[in-house]
């Protein structure tokens, strides 16, 4: 008879498998990194589920290439808060939920959770959403039905319980690189004038339009960095361990560490600027410049693109919203464990989260109909903005303290650009909200 988990298993409860991949100090370079890769691709996906892609398709197609620095700044900063995230971890053997739990009070800590029990959600909803629209865009399936059928990724959960880290990993993979391979594909078939690409990755704001460009700037950093992606890292980092111990091997850890996170944001920032190029060669510069929305791109980029673009279009929407949702699993379970020290069955986490995702997504479809898409998806993303600040703070806050630290405490100039960027995506809410 098929039975149900009843606990917490690996590999979306990762307290369950720390230590688990195990790296030879002595092995050759490349191969220690080959095996710790992975923490930072299961951060990656987050930075390119479809919430960005409503960001950067309507800033491609209002205002060419001009936005592409504010996405490769975006993912910059991305890179910065992850490696703070993963350091945390890797040193003081707790992730961020567990060490904010540990520093704050019982109101601090109910604050903490309840925002990034949030951020899921909204980004969820954002995955929900992305799904439903690849259903509709590749089998012709109702907006509505198609949100249905979200729900039944928790079979994915089911069926992947008690493996190990690396099948994840080995998935999350897959599906990265079906969403770069896409767009690589779809960049191919389109005529782009790649000397004003480059031309774009020098900052600037168009002559004309100035409001409506920095209201995009703000949107694509705040749908870039997602606070729970930080829970995330700092905890699936500590499935790797050099064996060893000591300084020397904690110290190569971070080093490696590094080289993974900076590689999986580079691919992230790479698809981010392909969805803005991809707008900008196909779109704007066909006159198209008010294209705001995922469904009117699918349908624009068939006559300007041909057919095997636009199925294209659709597999790469269908790929980031699964693997978004396999990420996600794993960030509840942290969260859960972290902050109130319960451990549910995988599916069960799943369930709640997706439940609460769909309740908003098919009433804002059911009440406003399919062109409230775009609107839902950009508002998923000023909720994973606001909420980015409460997740910053505590980072920022511990990995700058040398008592907890230590001698691997970050760098002064590491800590200064952190409150900097805090201040900066702080003063973005405000733009977001009041502008």
């Amino acid at each position: 008879m098929f039975s149900l988990p009843r606990t917490a298993t690996a590999p979306f409860c990762p307290s369950e498998v720390n230590g688990s991949v195990r790296i030879d100090p002595n092995a050759s370079f490349g191969q220690r990194l080959r095996r710790f890769a992975g923490p930072g691709l299961l951060v990656a996906v987050g930075y390119m589920d479809p919430g960005n892609w409503a960001t950067d398709i309507e800033a491609g197609s209002r205002f060419g290439y001009q936005l592409l620095w504010v996405v490769m700044l975006s993912g910059v900063a991305a890179m910065l808060l992850q490696m703070l995230a993963a350091r945390l971890g890797l040193v003081t053997g707790m992730d961020l939920a567990q060490a904010s739990a540990a520093r704050y009070g019982r109101a601090g800590r109910l604050l903490h959770w309840l925002s990034a029990e949030v951020s899921i959600i909204a980004c969820d909803v954002a995955e929900v959403l992305g799904c439903a629209l690849a259903f509709k865009l590749l089998f012709g399936v109702p907006l509505l039905w198609g949100v249905g059928l979200t729900a039944f990724d928790t079979l994915i959960v089911l069926g992947l319980k008690g493996r190990g880290f690396r099948q994840l990993e080995a998935i999350v993979l897959g599906l990265i690189a079906t969403i770069t391979l896409c767009f690589l594909a779809q960049l191919a078939l389109l005529d782009t004038h790649w000397p004003a690409v480059a031309a774009g990755l020098a900052p600037s704001l168009p002559a004309q339009g100035m409001d409506k460009a920095v209201v995009l700037a703000l949107g694509i950093v705040g749908a870039t960095i997602m606070p729970h992606n930080l829970y995330l890292h700092s905890s699936v980092v500590q499935t790797r361990r050099v064996d060893g111990g000591g300084d020397g091997a904690l110290r190569q850890t971070l080093l490696l560490c590094r080289i993974d996170t900076i590689g999986s944001l580079l691919l992230a920032m790479l698809v981010n600027g392909a969805i803005l190029v991809l707008a900008g060669s196909a779109f704007h510069a066909a006159g198209h410049i008010a294209v705001a929305d995922i469904a009117d791109a699918h349908e624009l980029i068939r006559p300007l693109a041909g057919s095997l673009a636009a199925l294209l279009f659709g597999v790469a929407l269908l790929a980031a919203g699964q693997s978004a949702t396999l990420t996600g699993t794993v960030a509840g379970q942290v969260i859960m464990d972290g902050f109130l020290k319960i451990r549910i069955p995988c599916y069960q986490r799943r369930l709640i989260t997706r439940a609460l995702a769909l309740l908003p997504a098919a009433a804002g479809i059911a009440w406003l109909g399919e062109q409230a898409v775009g609107p839902l998806l950009v508002w998923s993303q000023v909720v994973l903005s606001l909420q980015l600040p409460l997740a910053m703070w505590p980072l920022l806050r511990m990995t700058g303290d040398e008592t907890l630290m230590g001698a691997h405490a970050a760098p002064r100039w590491v800590v200064v650009c952190g409150w900097g960027l805090f201040w900066l995506i702080l003063a973005a809410n405000c733009a977001l909200l009041f502008g």
